[in-house]
């Protein structure tokens, strides 16, 4: 993300999600479909990782539902939560056929900076929900 603004409020959200689970940002070069996939798919965990495509047409979760995604994910001794959001033509269609779940944060198309920003801040809101920590609801 080279936008600043967008920039500084990721950081500011990762550093947040950051006390209560390690986190990390992996930005992968665009290309072909065959190429994208061959990315993720080298840079995705595969033993012990549970992995959630975000797609238009995935499931639409409350935040409570994504909070309730985390805590699943701690108590089945997973040992990564991986969310991929795709760049400016989305994910590859095998990326998406590998993935443990499909989420949807619009039935809109947003910018893969926004749901970024998005994302990880329900991320943050998820942990504050199940730690039972005040935020701005």
């Amino acid at each position: 993300m080279k936008e600043r603004g967008a920039r500084a409020l990721a950081d500011d959200y990762l550093a947040r999600i950051a006390r209560y689970a390690r986190v990390e940002e992996i930005e992968l070069k665009d290309g072909s479909p065959d190429e994208v996939a061959a990315r993720f798919a080298k840079a995705v965990p595969v033993e012990r990782s549970l992995v959630v495509a975000l797609e238009v047409d995935g499931e639409a979760w409350s935040s409570r539902q994504v909070a309730d995604f985390l805590e699943e994910g701690a108590h089945a001794s997973v040992q990564s939560l991986v969310f991929l959001i795709g760049g400016s033509y989305g994910l590859p269609p095998s990326t998406t056929r590998g993935a443990d779940r499909k989420l949807s944060l619009s039935k809109m198309t947003l910018p893969h900076r926004l749901a970024r920003i998005v994302l990880l801040e329900q991320i943050y809101r998820g942990f504050t929900i199940l730690r039972g920590e005040p935020y701005s609801h």
